[in-house]
């Protein structure tokens, strides 16, 4: 199966950057969100991203333009009856995605396949809300997405094999490094990231050290490129917590637990560089 045109839901960070990599891949893009600020935005971002792309030399103004010309945007999810292939980057929240595989079910042609970019939600969750459990499948893209090379390819139990070639080639065409996990909650990129973030709140909230000294640790004695409370404010903190959640329902298991301190961040409005405000100030 060739993937000609490439559809994606949620034009934010994710999103976009998703729709970035496709597009500059050679592949026709349809970038869908609930409005036409969100789309515009999204656009916005992929240009000023390719804009940096153009200033360093590495491709050039008419390069570019051919880039976003094969970006369409749509503020109806019926637009989506045109796609190959479909990923969906919405908000880290269940309900949502359930919502939006109910919808592509009966919107999206028969061939296409349906894949989401959650960070834990199991597949076979979200494949159960479809009327193609076989075509569906977890692609899961690192932020940023148009610098990380990793995308973690998830199988649920009834993706078919044909499925997952395509999405494994799909993922080298993007010029990205695919990884096979399997259908466990968070599978193996937050299964294990997010609980190191979680530890490293729980240092906070004891007064184990300031989040300067955390981070500072992590960074100079792990060789890690970002603390875990910087990064946990790029990811977001709402997401953060919806992943771990995630993974403490699903496993029943105590060293799952969110933080109390995660919780009052997010309950307080500070996801992150997001909204200006999480464990730093931006």
């Amino acid at each position: 199966m060739e993937v000609k045109t490439f559809g994606v839901i949620g034009a934010g960070q994710m999103g976009n950057g998703i729709g970035q990599v496709a597009a500059t891949s050679g592949v026709e893009v349809i970038m869908h969100d609930i409005s036409e600020e969100f789309v515009q935005k999204g656009l916005a971002m992929i240009s000023k991203n390719l804009d940096r792309s153009v200033k360093k030399g590495k491709m050039t103004e008419d390069e570019k333009a051919v880039i976003l010309g094969r970006i369409s945007l749509i503020t109806d999810l019926k637009g989506m009856a045109e796609a190959d292939f479909v990923v969906e980057a919405a908000s880290e929240n269940e309900k949502i995605k359930f919502q939006i595989f109910k919808e592509l079910s009966s919107i999206c042609k028969e061939s296409a396949i349906l894949s989401t970019n959650t960070s834990s939600i199991p597949i076979g969750r979200i494949a159960a809300q479809t009327d193609r459990p076989e075509k569906m499948i977890g692609m899961h893209f690192m932020n940023p997405v148009p610098v990380m090379k990793l995308v973690e390819v998830i199988r649920g139990i009834a993706t078919s094999d044909e499925t997952f070639e395509v999405t494994w080639e799909l993922s080298k065409k993007f010029n990205k490094t695919p990884a096979l996990a399997n259908d466990f909650p968070g599978f193996i990129s937050n299964r294990i990231l997010m609980p190191m973030i979680n530890e490293a709140v729980f240092c906070l909230y004891h007064n184990v050290g300031t989040k300067e000294d955390i981070d500072t640790v992590m960074k100079l004695g792990m060789n890690h490129p970002m603390g875990p409370l910087a990064l946990a404010d790029l990811i977001g903190l709402d997401t953060c917590l919806a992943i771990m959640e995630t993974l403490y329902d699903g496993f029943n298991d105590s060293k799952y637990r969110p933080c109390p301190l995660l919780k009052k961040y997010v309950d307080a409005g500070w996801f992150g560089r997001k909204s200006g405000k999480g464990f730093y100030d931006y």
